[in-house]
């Protein structure tokens, strides 16, 4: 089964068309996304992402809602880091 998980952009990396990439926080882990996918992403937006792709925004409400989601399934560990093995 696959996950795509909401980040927040927090740098963006480079601009260049079909390279666009940014620098996303996943509850504290910081991955290079290539975010080609969502052109309107922008600093401090809350991005699905899915094997190192942005896929779509969601709004903040919606990334929490994910994140509490995840948080009961187990699929986020205590100190807030995606996946079992993060903590």
């Amino acid at each position: 089964m696959c996950l795509a998980i909401p980040g927040r952009v927090e740098v963006i990396l480079c601009e260049e068309p079909l390279e666009r990439s940014a620098r996303v926080s996943f509850g504290g882990i910081n991955k290079e996304i290539n975010i080609t996918f969502v052109p309107e992403a922008t600093v401090g937006d809350y991005v699905i992402v899915h094997v190192g792709f942005a896929i779509c925004r969601v709004c903040e409400q919606e990334a929490q809602r994910i994140f509490q989601y995840l948080a009961e399934i187990g699929e986020i560990s205590g100190r807030g880091g995606i996946g079992r093995d993060s903590g």
